[in-house]
């Protein structure tokens, strides 16, 4: 992907930022409690803030990136993130911050995110010929796996050594380099169309009239919601139920990054080998069963529970990006990401309030068990489907 100096810039641009947003993914709970006292309910609203504007604003950004220059969209974005961000080191420092600020800022600063993200996921395709399209998936989300594996550790090297404000202040630098790389882009004219073509429902339309398409969103969308139920319950399970120290909890989740990004490396070829609709399939199947295993709790299995996961992430989400970008007409494009946000991302929502739920009067092993059974469901729609034996040839996506 070297030789695309288009992409390349994304790419940079991308790499960049995502590292700056892992970092504060965990800085901003830290200023939630260690500086302004958070309670628990304050954290959990705070964490749901961030997921909020793709539920509310999912379609109508899918519309309004479909009119515009996608790269101004994302300089823009980057620009607002860091104003947002760098709000709040700022205020730390005065004695002005309060949790009310961080809500607005979650707020917001989602909403960009949520632009930036349809903005981009967009633009790559026209960076690219589409012969090296499973490629340039694969390198962006190299981005977010090794960005997710380390950021954590970063952080807590930042606040440790500084502040949680401070470890915030790296992120609003970090969208600022975000924007120079954004900036040099050379961006293709965006695809023209009459303006009775940009309906709010036109990336539902077109994820649900082909039987590929609709097979991969209903897929995805119960695998995400059982997911989401899932995910936050790690980390209390390890400590709580399996009485892990903070050491090997820190283990643990560093075997699921570095699966993640040894999947992301391979997913190119093994999409090739499989097929991209065999390898959606069987990475999903994997991710799924993770949570089976996990509650074992024996040491060992849920480190394999924690590879398995990372490793399936992978392998699914790039023939799962590419599948989408490969199949939609570019000027739907747009609105089909931001619709497929609103779903996937957005039903985050519910299924992580089902989880905490489920915990609650289940217990956390049987809502791992009971997740589990959710994301299956998720890989039975797409076995069953036309995309299992949806070829990468058939696309040219070699």
């Amino acid at each position: 992907m070297l030789r695309h100096r288009e992409f390349l810039k994304l790419w940079v641009g991308q790499a960049v930022s995502a590292s700056g947003s892992a970092i504060t993914a965990v800085a901003m709970p830290l200023v939630a409690v260690v500086t302004l006292g958070a309670s628990p309910v304050e954290i959990g609203v705070l964490s749901a803030l961030t997921v909020v504007p793709h539920l509310v604003f999912g379609l109508p950004a899918g519309v309004w990136v479909s009119r515009v220059s996608r790269r101004r969209v994302m300089i823009a974005a980057d620009v607002g993130r860091a104003v947002l961000l760098g709000s709040v080191p700022v205020l730390s420092a005065v004695g002005l911050l309060r949790i009310e600020h961080l809500y607005v800022v979650a707020v917001l600063a989602g909403v960009l995110t949520l632009l930036s993200d349809t903005a981009s996921m967009t633009l790559l395709p026209a960076l690219v010929p589409r012969a090296s399209l499973m490629q340039a998936n694969s390198a962006s989300m190299l981005n977010q796996t090794v960005a997710s594996t380390t950021g954590p550790s970063i952080a807590g090297v930042l606040t440790q050594v500084a502040s949680a404000p401070f470890a915030i202040a790296v992120d609003a630098l970090s969208f600022l380099a975000s924007a120079v790389a954004s900036f040099l882009i050379k961006e293709p004219p965006v695809p023209a169309l009459a303006p009775g073509r940009y309906r709010l429902l036109g990336g539902l339309r077109e994820l649900f009239g082909s039987p590929v398409l609709s097979a991969l969103t209903l897929s995805a969308t119960i695998a995400s919601l059982a997911g989401a139920a899932q995910a936050p319950l790690v980390v209390l399970y390890l400590v709580r139920d399996l009485h892990w120290p903070p050491l090997l909890v820190g283990v643990a989740i560093t075997v699921a990054g570095v699966a993640a990004v040894v999947g992301t490396l391979v997913a190119p070829a093994y999409s090739r080998r499989l097929g991209m609709g065999r390898a959606y399939v069987s990475g999903q199947l994997l991710a799924s069963l993770a949570g089976a295993v996990l509650a074992s709790g024996w040491l060992p299995l849920v480190l394999l529970a924690q590879m398995v996961a990372g490793l399936g992430m992978s392998l699914y989400g790039v023939p799962q990006r590419t599948l989408r970008q490969a199949l939609v007409p570019e000027h739907l494009l747009a609105q089909v990401t931001a619709t497929w946000r609103t779903l996937v991302i957005g039903g985050q929502t519910v299924g992580a309030l089902a989880g905490g739920l489920a915990a609650t009067y289940l217990g956390v092993r049987a809502t791992l068990l009971l997740s589990c059974a959710g994301m299956l469901a998720g890989v039975a729609v797409a076995a069953r489907s036309p995309l299992r034996s949806q070829a990468t040839a058939e696309l040219g996506c070699l």
